[in-house]
């Protein structure tokens, strides 16, 4: 029990760490669709179209995630979550999400973190990435998209 805890508290630790170095090193720069927008239509609806070819089929066609994604599965790995109201994503600054999406959480843990998410640089553009994000986003209430871009902010 001990060891599971120190476990997950050093992935915690990690995938922190490699959320302060994309803020610093910021490898998406200024252009491109940056940003999170869920109020710009045709950014969502492109989100929504690239959502349902790319991650639907682990995250849920209505964001709700896999069962029982708290929980790691014999492999060690966690199950996908959701990015409904109900899961944590927004719960991290879009940056964090936006290189967490481009480059996978193995690459920003590290240290041999296995997950079955994979990173997207070379597959999806950085716009088509902002309009996931936007498109996920647009589908939370006003308050907690509110509470999101006072985290993204800081």
């Amino acid at each position: 029990m001990q060891k599971s805890r120190v476990i997950v508290i050093a992935v915690a630790v990690l995938i922190a760490l490699g959320a302060a170095a994309a803020y610093t090193y910021n490898p998406f720069g200024s252009g491109g669709g940056a940003g999170m927008d869920p109020g710009d239509r045709d950014k969502v609806a492109l989100g929504a179209q690239v959502y349902a070819a790319n991650c639907a089929s682990c995250h849920g066609a209505e964001l709700e995630g896999q069962p029982d994604w708290r929980q790691r599965r014999a492999d060690g790995r966690l199950p996908a979550p959701p990015h409904d109201v109900n899961g944590h994503t927004w719960h991290h600054p879009e940056a964090q999400l936006f290189a967490l999406t481009k480059y996978g959480p193995a690459a920003l843990a590290g240290g041999g973190y296995e997950s079955d998410m994979p990173g997207y640089e070379g597959t999806l553009s950085d716009e088509e990435i902002w309009a996931v994000l936007s498109y996920i986003k647009s589908r939370w209430p006003r308050e907690v998209r509110a509470r999101h871009d006072q985290m993204s902010q800081q």
